[in-house]
């Protein structure tokens, strides 16, 4: 048994008794409050087992005045924009976007998908939950889109070219390839400057896809691509790590306005226990999940320095390309984030 399910069934029996007291309290009192919190993925996903440590919280430190509703695999919202419609008009609370998918509302928030700007998971992280944060959350609130910036969390840990027939080794393998991307700009720009072929396909229809030669490759990360089981059809992977897979979790405004202040609070710190558990199973499971993918047959490349610096250089215009689009301010904003979070982590290393 793997220690991911070993984690879920431990999580499905705290969900169960969890329940069983929800339901001993419903017989003398009602929740106040409803969170109905959506997600695309299933529930093998990190952003679920985060959803329960955020539920288990938020309906205890409430003590009861709070109930989270969950609902996975697309069953309240079938699509980003469908959701995110939702969350602006109250009628679902919580729900997550990729980069990709913010960027078709909120377009600057793009810059985190710009490649090789990461170098590890700590210095990521450590971005995420600064400066940037905050500039998206105030930015989105100035423009009424009727949402909140809750946080921002890992799924699925960094993006890597995986391809089904041909190894990838250079940029100039990638030339000609059918890569899948979402519907993002950013993402799409890229596999142009790599000299490859972007075709923008629903994560629903990437598996047949696949299977059927629509496309020759993906930009995903290994446990996304396990738990879609297309290690069924794509066979090589470069640890390139060309972006960092953050997910920002959004919370419907008109609802948030209508809390009171200490539910608001409970909120808040029930986010930073969610963060926490999705964050710790991509890091518990990345490598467990290359073993599953070479265990069927794939072949994972680990870049040499040089390699992936090849990698960086062909890619070098795409922060032109992004500052042509939105100015330099964005940019500017997470490098230098980047560059304190490395000199705090400097300094701490001491």
């Amino acid at each position: 048994m793997t220690r991911k399910r070993i984690v879920l069934l431990s999580i499905y029996a705290l969900v169960f008794v969890v329940s069983i007291i929800g339901v001993l309290r419903s017989t003398s009192t009602k929740a106040e409050f409803t969170i109905k919190a959506a997600i695309q993925a299933s529930t093998q996903d990190e952003d679920y087992v985060g959803l329960i440590a955020f539920k288990e919280y938020v309906e205890a430190e409430s003590k009861g005045r709070v109930q989270v509703d969950i609902y996975t695999s697309g069953q309240f919202c079938g699509s980003v924009p469908e959701c995110i419609s939702n969350l602006q008009q109250g009628v679902l609370e919580m729900f997550p976007s990729t980069v990709g998918g913010t960027g078709n509302f909120f377009a600057p928030a793009q810059v985190l998908d710009l490649p090789y700007l990461f170098t590890s998971d700590e210095q990521a992280l450590c971005v995420l939950d600064g400066p940037i944060l905050d500039k998206i959350r105030q930015e989105v609130l100035q423009r009424s889109l009727n949402i909140r910036l809750i946080g921002i969390a890992n799924t699925g840990g960094w993006r890597n070219f995986a391809t089904t027939d041909k190894p990838i080794r250079t940029p100039a393998d990638l030339k000609g390839q059918k890569i899948r991307t979402t519907p993002a700009e950013i993402q799409q720009e890229l596999v142009k400057q790599l000299g490859a072929n972007p075709t923008p396909i629903s994560w629903a229809e990437l598996y047949t896809a696949l299977a059927t030669g629509v496309v020759e490759g993906s930009k995903n990360g290994i446990q996304d691509i396990i738990g879609a089981k297309l290690q069924e059809h794509l066979k090589y992977i470069i640890l390139d790590g060309h972006s960092y897979m953050a997910t920002l979790w959004w919370f419907s405004e008109p609802v948030w306005q209508s809390l009171p202040t200490d539910i608001q609070a409970i909120v808040e710190e029930g986010f930073k226990k969610q963060q926490a558990a999705a964050n710790n199973l991509v890091a518990t499971e990345e490598e467990n999940s290359y073993r599953i993918f070479e265990q069927a047959g794939g072949t994972v490349y680990r870049p040499t320095v040089a390699e992936k610096q090849a990698f960086k250089d062909a890619s070098s215009n795409m922060r032109a390309w992004f500052i042509s689009k939105f100015g330099n301010e964005w940019l500017d904003l997470v490098e230098s984030s980047v560059a304190d979070c490395d000199a705090r982590q400097r300094k701490t290393s001491l």
